[in-house]
């Protein structure tokens, strides 16, 4: 360490969430000195607050190929199958090195691991900690090794405002409270941006913010159209608005019921489907929700569900559930290879915060989670390996215009951006103060069809010449059209 306000390290690693923390951990084991820059506390991040699991094919009747299969069914024709084939294969392993790490996942009383099914899927194949509290359990064990390691110094309360950028390359990292990290790598791992809109499943600092850094040093920014919203959040109940009814529930039983209390839709159908068909239904009503009607699924696999909702006098057991789809996972995001690595030489991204193309247009159920640990792995080794800075190179702060999302620009995305687009609401998206919202439209508007959650009324239909395009946004805002 240089100074009190200079930090020297191998790697700087933006976000502690699950990805964060893997990438951080795996890099200390492989001799990294590590810096680890969070926002918040480890007990605020997305992650922490997963109620998914990771999809792996562990069953006897599955493998990575029938995973490959859902994932690219799911994907509606823009899964990147390197990256998704990687995935599929990789996941089995990430998940017994958690075990080797002391994470605990749910087991049957013959002691295997206990696997769930979720939207998508065509096999059990989703592996849980606590049920639905799976991203608690995992980040409080990876916290738990991180402050133990001695190779890896944590940054709380350091909020990240520019990434370093010299001779051409990423050099480290500028925090608001005037700490400099200085390393040859930074690993972007902050999450995404679905709290950007009004009506969202995410904890207020998904804001975008790794997303934006990126972009304002120089890196390239792809697929910002697909925002995911997830079918079944809470809605009509103060203090749980937006709160998630994992798809888990609806894996174990749980039935979706319209206004006359008839079932509409096939729960188990892709998230984009369930959602489209919400929405659909309650348009036609004019209601404000459905209903999750769990009252014949065991409470006691998802304790921590029962128990929020149990506090606010909603008894799960004998009564229906309110919900409504919401903004909750962004599937676009920092371009990324197989490695991590972005068109910025020395910026990796990981989760969240990057696109690989794995998800395609529509994310399969619980493979964001397998995805921290496969493609972090992969980032943290490639990152340590990463050449020293060039002595004497001069570094310069490059940074955005805001991190700030104001009131009116998530309304504007919820409005114009949300289930349904059309190119008059886009192009008023154009204007909003925001930079990343003002890209989320661009992206949108270059897209003219319907494909997995990205709908355009004006353009109702998926357009096959259009199967394997992903929609680039260079460093100058102007997006472009790739096949991957």
């Amino acid at each position: 360490m240089a100074s009190a306000s200079r930090i020297e390290a191998d790697l700087a690693v933006v976000g502690a969430g699950a990805a964060g923390l893997y990438v951080a951990l795996v890099a200390a084991a492989a001799g990294g000195r590590v810096v680890l820059i969070t926002a918040s506390s480890f007990a605020q991040t997305a992650s922490y607050w997963a109620q998914g699991g990771l999809a792996a094919a562990l069953a006897v009747e599955d493998s990575p190929e029938i995973h490959l299969h859902d994932t690219e069914i799911a994907g509606r024709g823009l899964v990147r199958r390197s990256a998704a084939t990687l995935l599929c294969q990789a996941a089995p392993g990430r998940v017994h090195d958690l075990e080797r790490l002391g994470v605990r996942f749910d087991a049957d009383r013959r002691g295997r691991l206990a696997l769930g099914l979720e939207g998508g899927h065509s096999v059990r194949r989703i592996v849980h900690a606590g049920g639905s509290a799976t991203g608690r359990r995992v980040v409080r064990q990876l916290s738990a090794l991180a402050a133990e390691e001695p190779l890896i110094e944590v940054l709380e309360h350091a909020r990240a405002t520019a990434l370093l950028v010299g001779d051409g390359r990423c050099a480290g990292v500028s925090c608001e409270d005037g700490r400099i990290v200085r390393a040859p790598s930074v690993v972007i791992c902050a999450g995404g941006a679905a709290a950007m809109w009004s009506r969202t499943t995410n904890p207020p600092g998904s804001l975008g913010t790794g997303m934006l850094l990126a972009h304002a040093a120089g890196a390239e920014l792809a697929d910002l159209e697909f925002m995911q919203f997830h079918p079944t959040a809470v809605t009509g109940i103060a203090g749980r608005e937006g709160f998630l009814m994992t798809e888990a529930i609806r894996g174990e039983g749980a039935r979706l019921l319209d206004g006359s209390g008839e079932r509409f839709v096939d729960e188990l159908q892709p998230r984009d489907e369930v959602s489209r068909a919400i929405d659909q239904r309650l348009r036609e009503s004019g209601e404000s929700c459905v209903w999750l009607d769990m009252r014949e699924v065991d409470p006691a696999l998802f304790p921590n569900i029962v128990e929020a909702l149990a506090e606010l006098d909603l008894d799960v057991r004998r009564e229906l559930v309110p919900v409504a789809p919401a903004a909750h996972y962004m599937i676009g995001g920092i371009t990324t290879d197989l490695d991590g690595r972005s068109t910025l030489p020395g910026l990796f991204a990981v989760g969240e915060s990057a696109c690989t193309g794995l998800h395609g247009a529509n994310r399969l159920a619980s493979n964001s989670l397998s995805e921290c640990f496969v493609f972090g792995a992969r980032a943290a080794l490639a990152a340590v390996d990463e050449p020293a800075l060039a002595a004497g190179v001069e570094a310069v702060a490059a940074t955005p215009q805001s991190l700030e999302v104001s009131a009116e620009t998530k309304l504007a995305l919820w409005r114009l951006a949300g289930l349904r687009r059309t190119r008059e609401g886009l192009e008023r998206l154009l204007a909003d103060k925001n930079a990343l919202a003002r890209l989320i439209a661009t992206c949108a508007l270059l897209r003219e069809e319907t494909r997995g959650v990205h709908a355009r009324a004006d353009f109702p239909e998926l357009d096959h010449a259009l199967d394997s395009l992903h929609t680039v946004v260079g460093a100058d805002g102007t997006a472009r059209v790739e096949r991957w």
